[in-house]
Parts: C-alpha cells; structure tokens; sequence
C-alpha cells in the first residue's frame, strides 16, 4: 500500500503519470488505475494518508466497487438519460452538463463532468467510440457462420447467410436468413430491414461485398448500379464501410457476436425444412433479444427506438423496390425493339428506328432508354414472339395497319352485301393466322372504288359459286368482265337423251 499512497501524492504534487511510472516502478496502466480510482472516490490527499492499509487495499486492490459519495451518485444516474438525449440532432455535452447542473448546482464542471461520462461509457461498453444521430445511419452485415435448411423430400443439407441489421442510436436489431450474398437477396434482406423498423435512415452502411460495392477506394467507392437504384427508390443513401476498417461497422459486428450468443445455439439443436420456417424462429429469439435491457442502462433496444429514433427515420415508400435487369438491342424497321431474354417485342417512337437502345425490366415493367432518356415504357409481356405496340409509336402509314381486325373486314363487307360479307369470311378462315388475311380482304374491299357495289356483289357472287375465295379470282372475274354474264346452267346438271349407245348400269354386272 505504500506504492498507492506514493502514486497519489506524487498525482497530487504535478507529476505525470509516466514519471510516477519510471519512478515507482510500476506499468503505466497501473498506476492510471490507481489515479482513476483516488478521482472516483473524490477523497483528499490528507483523508487518504489517514486510512489504514487495510483500508486502502479494500478500496484500491478489492475486485469490490467503491461506494459512491452522493454527488457522484447523481451524476451517475443522469449519464443514461444524457445518452439517449445525445443521440437526437442538436443536442451536445456543453447543453447536457446545462441541463445537469440546472437540477444540480452543487454539482460537477463542465471538464470534470465530460471526463467523468468519458469513464462512464468505456465502464459500461469497453468499445462505445461515437455517438450516432437518431435515424442517422443503419448498419447491414452478413454472419460469418452460415444456417441450414433441410430438404423435407431429399434430405439435402443447404447453406443459408445470416444477415443482421442494426439502427446505429437504438441498437435496434434486425436479423433473417438468407437463401444467398447475391444482389438481389442482399437488397431483398435490406428491404426487409427498412419494412422491419417502419422507416428509412438517412444512410445505410454496408460492408465492401460485390454485391455493394463494385469498386473498392478509400475516398470514392463505386457502388453497385442496382443498389444505388434502390438506394433512390428509398432517398436513403449508401455510405460502404471502408476497407479493413472494421470500427466503421463495429456495431453491425458486435450485434451479430451478441446473435451468436442468444440465436445460433438454441437454433442449432432444431431443424428446419425451409427458410420460411427458420425465419419465423429466428424472429421469435429477436423479439426477446430487443426487449432485454441494454447493458448498464434501465431500458431495451425496443424502447430506445420507440422513443427516440423511430419517428426520426423517414417515412417507407408507397411501393417496393423491383431489381431491374438491363438489355441492349437495335430499334427495327418496324418500329420495335427485342427484348432477348423474353423474345417479345415493344414498340418505340418511330423516329427511333436503327438507334441503338437499352430495356430496363423488372418483373412487370420494361423501360427503354435512348441517350439515358426514357423513351417508352410498357407493362412486361412474356409470351414469345408476340408484339405489344402503342399506337402513337407508329408512323401515320403504319397506325392505319393496327386498326385492321377481322371484325372490322367483316362489318364492312356486310354493309355492301351479304354475298361479300360471305366471302370474306371464307377467306379468313382459309388462312391459319387472321393476320396473314388482311391484304387479301383489303384488297378485295377496295374494289367498291373502281367497280362500284353492284359489280364486286355480282363478282363475289360467281366466286361463291365457284367455291373459290380469294383476292386474285376476284381480280379475274372484274378484269374479265365475268360478273356481267348471266348465270349459266352446269352441263353436268342436263339430263342426256336416251339412245342406244348408253350402255346403263347393268352393262358393268
């Protein structure tokens, strides 16, 4: 004890700590422990020399916590509040020391007070380093140890990611169970994050995976085309962790060893036949794992966001983000562009034919950009080689085309003459396709111009007789002037007269 009452009263004489060190030969952290713990006990130099060693060695070597004087007990039980009050926007220790020396004023000063939360902090969380803003940042990470899913008809064992979400204010923790790190299950797992809370943070911290980052760099990281579109779906932004720098994320890093601990060891001992199943246990464990109270402090995670943080993230979106897949082509002539992956068709304006475009889809749109302007868009339409066209794409010439339908031949036929209605009937259902048919029927329909209704119903009228129906017999008969001759009788029709050289049925017995 000799060695503690020298620390003290060369601490107390000005000297620092690494002379006190050299000259007591003792470590530095040592002799900082014993400094630290003659500042808690907020006793003098004089009190100290009184005491036995004894004494001294109850409140200096002991694993025992000192008892606290009153003072120190009162700034002891505002520092929680003063936490939580730290994470809101605006708020600083200068305001708080305000607050606690308005309701104490016999209290500590500014300097002693910030040192005195200092300890505090690192006592109560050894790896507290920064403060984090309410709604300010969420952190994302994938586990390193992965889950499994068992296969109920094949008994197949597969490997599943564990992925966890973390507010950086509340702590309040998201977690679930992934089918893979791929883009699109990581961004669905962020999703399901952000619909979990019932907001969004001014910023989500990912890690430097490819699904995130598809550059790495200190300063300028790229960011992942689709995440960065999800990103603005949701006006959040993306702020990737750097590299090797695992304080940047700590607290992602530090929910997932605490989820080791109160998850992966009760999840272990059952099994699982899908991911549905696993998720709904994991949600169970993390209902309780949010509601237990936050070491050293008299509340949960689950009340810190309901309090501080939740209405401080920015209102979901009225819709949920879609992954949207990219696909150059060449407009063609006809005013359409291919989306290989489906082999459907969609129509562009027309003064795009021969550019070069890209299609954006997702599972129920298709865009199409030109020069990053977005020139058409189209509900998607999977049936293979099928064309989905808006009519104010086409040209004026080709507009016209997209009127034609069998029911419109036919209602105009039928208003020259039953006769004609008849015939283009017959040569719709002659062909395998209506479309294949329109030519034909246009032209036919076209000749109540040149000839007149009388001349094409008597032309249609000799087709039918003939049981021919096509444009080109149509043609023939006007060209040769056949629909003005008058109906003559079939000479296989005439009965022959009876003579002696039909030899009759009986002939052939």
């Amino acid at each position: 004890m000799s060695k503690v009452r020298k620390v003290i009263q060369l601490h107390c004489q000005g000297k620092s700590k690494l002379f006190i060190s050299k000259y007591l030969s003792l470590s530095r952290n040592t002799v900082k422990k014993y400094i630290a713990l003659y500042q808690m006990l907020n006793l003098s130099a004089e009190a100290i020399k009184q005491k036995s060693d004894v004494e001294l060695e109850e409140l200096f070597v002991s694993n025992k916590e000192p008892e606290l004087s009153p003072k120190m007990k009162k700034l002891y039980a505002f520092f929680p509040y003063m936490e939580r009050e730290l994470k809101k926007v605006g708020v600083t220790k200068l305001s708080m020391w305000q607050e606690y020396i308005a309701k104490h004023p016999d209290g500590f000063k500014s300097s002693q007070f910030c040192e005195y939360y200092k300890r505090w902090g690192k006592k109560v969380n050894p790896v507290m380093h920064m403060t984090h803003k309410a709604g300010d940042k969420m952190f994302v990470d994938y586990a390193g140890k992965t889950l499994e899913v068992v296969d109920h008809e094949t008994g197949e064992v597969k490997k599943v990611q564990f992925f966890v979400a973390i507010l950086g204010a509340s702590q309040y923790t998201y977690a679930e169970s992934s089918p893979s790190q791929k883009k699109e299950d990581f961004i669905a797992s962020i999703e399901n994050a952000l619909h979990y809370f019932g907001g969004v943070p001014a910023a989500i911290v990912p890690d430097n995976l490819r699904s995130a980052v598809t550059k790495c760099s200190r300063y300028e990281p790229t960011i992942n085309e689709t995440l960065q579109d999800f990103a603005e779906h949701y006006e959040t932004t993306i702020l990737p962790a750097r590299a090797y720098k695992p304080r940047d994320k700590s607290l992602a890093e530090g929910a997932v060893k605490i989820l080791y601990q109160r998850i992966y060891p009760i999840i272990k001992e059952e099994e699982f036949t899908s991911i549905e199943s696993l998720n709904r246990r994991i949600w169970e464990l993390l209902k309780e794992h949010n509601n237990k109270k936050l070491t050293g402090r008299p509340y949960s995670r689950y009340q810190s966001f309901k309090e501080d943080e939740q209405e401080k993230l920015s209102p979901l979106p009225l819709t949920r983000f879609e992954v949207k897949q990219q696909s150059f082509a060449t407009v063609m002539m006809n005013g359409h562009v291919l989306l290989s992956k489906d082999k459907h068709y969609y129509s562009v304006p027309f003064q795009y034919i021969r550019k070069k475009v890209k299609l954006l889809f997702t599972s129920s749109t298709v865009e199409i950009y030109h020069k990053y302007n977005r020139i058409a868009s189209h509900r998607r339409n999977m049936k293979p080689y099928h064309y989905t066209t808006e009519k104010e794409h086409l040209a004026s010439t080709h507009q016209f085309i997209t009127d034609w339908t069998p029911q419109r031949f036919i209602d105009w036929a039928a208003s020259i003459d039953p006769s004609v209605e008849e015939l283009i009937c017959r040569i719709l259902e002659q062909k395998q396709h209506p479309e294949q048919a329109y030519k034909s029927c246009m032209g036919v329909l076209s000749f109540v111009k040149k000839v007149g209704k009388e001349r094409l119903t008597n032309a249609c009228k000799r087709a039918l007789e003939y049981d021919i129906s096509n444009y080109r017999i149509i043609q023939k008969i006007l060209e040769n002037g056949l629909d003005s001759i008058e109906e003559e009788h079939d000479p296989s029709e005439q009965m022959l007269p009876e003579h002696q050289n039909i030899r009759g049925k009986h002939y052939y017995n």
